[in-house]
C-alpha cells in the first residue's frame, strides 16, 4: 500500500489530470494527488459529481479545476488540456480512469451499446494519451499512467464489451511506450490493473442481468486503487502493476492452464458477478448520459459494498519488490491450480 503523508514542500507541487473524476477510481485518485498538494483538474461528465469532488480536493489539500467533457470526444478532451495548462501550467501526471460498461451476455448487448462502451472505455484513453503527449513530448517530460483492470489479462462472461476494451488499452499502451522508447523520449508511460473496486458502476451500469451485478470478491475500496496509483505515477519505470494478488494469480493461471479457467469462469462467472436481489433492469443507467445530472445527485467515491471491501492491501509495499511479488503470485496461482482442478474433478 502507498500511504499518503504529509510534507508538501519535499516534492514538487505537481499538475495532475484524471478523467472519470467525478466518482470511484477517478474521484479518489484526485483526492490521493490533493492530499500531496496537487494542482487537479477533473474531468468527467456529471455536473455534480465534479463539483463535489472539487470541494473535497480542496478540503485535501489540493487545487481542484472543474472540466466537464465527455472522453469520447477528442475535441472535448483536448479542449480540457488546453484549459489545465493555461490555469495550472504543464501537465505532470495525466491519469486516464473514465469508462463506461454493460453487464449482459454479448448477445444482449446493442450494436450501439458495444461501440459506446469501446468508445469511452477504449477510445477515451487514446484521446486522453493524445491530449497528454501532444503536451509532454515537447517539453520530453511527465508521466501517463492508465489505470486498466485484471480482466485485461483475464477475461470473464457478461462483460465482454468492457473487456474488450481494457484489452485494447493494453495492446495500445504497450505500443505508444515501445515508439517512446525508440525516440529516447523521457515521458514515460505505465499500467495499473484494479482487481474488483467498490465503485458506483455496480449502480449505474447499465445491466441486463436478472440480478443486481456484483464485483467479484475479494473487493477493494477505491482508496486502495488510488494509491496504487499515485504510486505508479511516482515510480513509472515499472510495465505494469497489479493491485491484489489474486489478480497476479490469475494472471499466472491464465498464461499456465487458460483452457481450466474458461470452464471454471463458465461454471461460476454468471452467479459470481450477480447478487440474490432481483434486478429487472428498470434502473437508470449513465452509459449515454451522467445520472447525476438530472437530480443533482453525488454518487461519491465508494459503491453499496462497503461492508465487503478491504480497505489496506499489502500489494503495495510488495509492488517495490517485484521478486517477492512473483514468487508470492506462483505460490497463490499454484494453490488456486490445485482447487480449480479439485473443482473440475467434482462437477464432471
Amino acid at each position: 500500500m502507498v500511504r499518503i503523508r504529509g510534507g508538501h514542500s519535499r516534492r514538487p507541487r505537481q499538475t495532475v489530470v484524471v478523467t472519470g473524476a467525478s466518482a470511484g477510481v477517478g474521484r479518489a485518485t484526485a483526492l490521493a494527488f490533493a492530499a500531496r498538494g496537487a494542482r487537479v483538474a477533473l474531468i468527467a461528465r456529471g455536473r455534480a459529481g465534479l463539483e463535489a469532488a472539487a470541494n473535497e480536493v480542496a478540503q485535501a489539500g489540493g487545487t481542484p479545476l472543474v472540466l466537464p467533457a465527455d472522453v469520447s470526444d477528442p475535441g472535448q478532451v483536448a479542449a480540457a488540456a488546453d484549459r489545465v495548462e493555461a490555469v495550472f501550467g504543464p501537465v505532470d501526471v495525466w491519469v486516464n480512469v473514465a469508462f463506461a460498461t454493460v453487464f449482459a451476455p454479448f448477445t444482449e448487448i446493442r450494436p450501439e451499446e458495444f461501440r459506446r462502451v469501446t468508445e469511452v472505455t477504449y477510445l477515451g484513453y487514446v484521446h486522453g494519451t493524445r491530449a497528454a503527449l501532444d503536451r509532454m513530448l515537447p517539453r520530453d517530460s511527465g508521466t501517463i499512467v492508465q489505470v486498466g483492470s485484471v480482466l485485461a489479462e483475464r477475461a470473464i462472461p457478461l462483460q465482454s464489451a468492457y473487456c474488450g476494451a481494457k484489452h485494447a488499452i493494453r495492446g495500445f499502451t504497450s505500443a505508444v511506450r515501445t515508439e517512446l522508447m525508440h525516440r529516447g523520449s523521457r515521458v514515460r508511460v505505465t499500467v495499473v490493473q484494479l482487481p474488483a473496486v467498490n465503485t458506483p458502476q455496480f449502480e449505474w451500469g447499465l445491466s441486463r442481468l436478472p440480478r443486481r451485478p456484483q464485483p467479484v470478491p475479494p473487493i477493494y475500496q477505491p482508496e486502495v486503487a488510488a494509491r496504487a496509483v499515485v504510486h505508479a505515477a511516482d515510480h513509472p519505470g515499472r510495465r505494469v502493476y497489479c493491485v491484489g494478488g489474486r489478480a497476479l494469480a490469475t494472471v499466472i493461471a491464465n498464461r499456465l492452464v487458460p483452457g481450466l479457467l474458461d470452464r471454471y469462469l463458465a461454471r461460476t462467472g454468471f452467479s459470481s458477478q450477480q447478487t440474490s436481489e432481483p434486478d429487472r433492469g428498470e434502473r437508470p443507467h449513465n452509459l449515454w448520459h451522467p445520472l447525476d445530472g438530472e437530480d443533482g445527485r453525488d454518487f461519491g467515491t465508494h459503491g453499496s459494498f462497503d461492508d465487503r471491501s478491504h480497505a489496506r492491501s499489502p500489494e503495495a509495499w510488495v509492488a517495490r519488490r517485484p521478486r517477492l511479488l512473483w514468487a508470492g503470485a506462483a505460490t497463490a496461482a499454484g494453490l488456486a491450480l490445485a482447487a480449480l482442478r479439485h473443482r473440475g474433478t467434482g462437477h464432471r
